[in-house]
């Protein structure tokens, strides 16, 4: 794996990545300058405010990206993996994989205790999508606890930029701001599992429908979801009102052009919410492309 070997060529004060990882965290960058920086009074028009911060923004997206794809590789069922190379990415996620990053956090100032946990946070995370993906492929238990967490820690990536622009303004955290776009990431990742839902499955990635289908079967998971999902618009809604309204007004426009430039039209700043058709059976489905490419 050439990210793995990346990775693994750093000592404690160098960090690395590759180009492309660095051009494949471009559109999560470009997202969060275009729906964060108004939180920080930055106008992501003027290229002096992009500038000026993106070298840290992103070396540290790329950085995560890369190991989030290395993650990745360990989900692949057994089949399509290399066992050196699967010793070699579990190496990697068991001998601190943010210590570089922290290192060069350290040296310019940037490191704060709520950065810290929201490192840690990613690798809880990614341990989370290993067992729960591994359950899934084993047909172990799968807990509902384990699945909220997972997906209440998956932008993590988002938290630790917000709070590295923070630190680059000088300023401290706005509570309020960030308990608003914690519960608004939440719903734009569940969003996003639902669009990428047949893919998830045909790779055996993290996929909140997953999820619910094996703890709640085929029949009642997209109930059981679609609830999650109304009781974090309820709380959407109320912090949203919370808000500067100016600054309220900025973001659901931010919200309605992200939908648009996702191909969907709906009256919801989110994106409508279409769960798809469920897989029963995901190894026949896995099987079935396979057999259908070959």
């Amino acid at each position: 794996m050439k990210e793995n070997n990346m990775l693994q060529s750093y000592n404690e004060n160098i960090a690395m990545i590759g180009l492309d990882s660095m051009q494949k965290a471009n559109s999560t960058l470009e997202d969060f300058c275009r729906s964060y920086f108004m939180f920080h009074g930055l106008d992501v028009s003027k290229p002096q405010s992009i500038f000026k911060v993106l070298p840290i923004l992103s070396f540290t997206e790329s950085y995560i990206y890369q190991l989030d794809k290395m993650n990745e590789n360990l989900l692949q069922t057994p089949k399509r993996k290399d066992e050196k190379a699967t010793q070699d990415l579990v190496s990697c996620f068991s001998t601190d994989p943010f210590g570089p990053l922290v290192t060069i956090f350290e040296q310019r100032g940037l490191l704060t205790e709520r950065i810290t946990e929201e490192l840690r946070h990613g690798e809880e995370y990614w341990a989370l999508e290993r067992k729960l993906c591994h359950a899934l492929i084993n047909e172990d238990e799968i807990l509902i606890d384990d699945v909220m967490k997972a997906i209440h820690l998956k932008s993590f990536d988002y938290r630790v930029l917000n709070l590295l622009l923070y630190q680059l303004q000088g300023a401290k955290a706005d509570e309020l701001h960030m308990e608003f776009l914690s519960i608004s990431e939440f719903l734009v990742e569940v969003s996003d599992d639902l669009y990428d839902y047949e893919d998830d499955v045909l790779e055996n990635n993290f996929n909140v429908l997953r999820m619910f289908i094996r703890i709640y079967g085929a029949s009642t998971a997209p109930a059981m979801l679609a609830k999650c999902i109304t009781e974090a618009e309820s709380k959407y809604k109320s912090l949203l009102e919370l808000l500067d309204p100016k600054l309220s007004v900025s973001y659901q426009k931010r919200c309605a052009e992200a939908t648009e430039e996702g191909g969907k039209a709906s009256e919801h700043p989110l994106g409508t919410w279409c769960i798809p058709s469920v897989i029963q059976d995901e190894e026949l489905y896995r099987s079935s492309l396979k057999s259908d490419t070959s």
